[in-house]
């Protein structure tokens, strides 16, 4: 499975909270996502599925037309749902809810701008990946077109990781992926991050 951000927005750009806001990219984001698109596309994709916010949907639509892959869409595969602080500029929160801010970017499980926790943001995410999981073949690859607090929040989940560990993870930049395979030992990040193809690793402990 590979979780790929969208490409970058305006909002991204000025650090402005998005989350469920229906922000388009813009002419960076396009070429990030058109690049990104061309590279895996090489993976031989089998299921494309995305976010519903056009920001994601649009990064899918370039490996859709690469591959030819129908895009699935599914609403769980949203941003962290900010509440209140969507819209917001990242000084404006640190300047007027500072201490639920703070707490929020410390990794704390807190609701952000009172609507949603990271918790719920994996429970809803990572039963939209079981739910788009059993139409990949083994050996076969899941495309998830998502968001850098979704992607790191399923990251988080099916590592096992506590949810005050998942800022361990660094973040995705725009355009960018990571990616989990499954194993008999349960799923296991092989790539984090990434604008290149995986390479393999010699003496891997698989």
């Amino acid at each position: 499975m590979l979780l790929w951000r969208h490409g970058r927005t305006q909002w991204n750009d000025e650090d402005r909270f998005q989350g469920h806001l229906d922000i388009p990219l813009d002419d960076v984001g396009r070429a990030q996502a058109r690049a990104a698109a061309s590279v895996l596309a090489a993976l031989d994709p089998v299921a494309l599925v995305t976010s519903d916010l056009q920001r994601a949907a649009d990064t899918a639509a370039f490996l859709a037309a690469r591959t030819g892959l129908h895009v699935g869409v599914d609403v769980r595969f949203r941003e962290t749902d900010g509440g209140t602080w969507q819209g917001r500029l990242g000084d404006e929160l640190r300047a007027e809810d500072g201490e639920a801010f703070r707490a929020w970017r410390s990794g704390a499980d807190v609701a952000a701008g009172g609507a949603e926790t990271r918790s719920q943001l994996a429970d809803r995410a990572t039963a939209a990946i079981a739910d788009s999981l059993p139409v990949v073949a083994p050996g076969g690859l899941l495309v998830v077109a998502t968001h850098g607090g979704t992607a790191r929040a399923v990251l988080g989940r099916l590592l096992d990781l506590p949810v005050d560990r998942w800022r361990i993870l660094g973040g995705l930049a725009n355009a960018c992926w990571s990616v989990l395979e499954e194993s008999h030992h349960g799923w296991r990040l092989v790539e984090h991050n990434a604008g290149s193809l995986p390479t393999r690793v010699v003496g891997d402990d698989r």
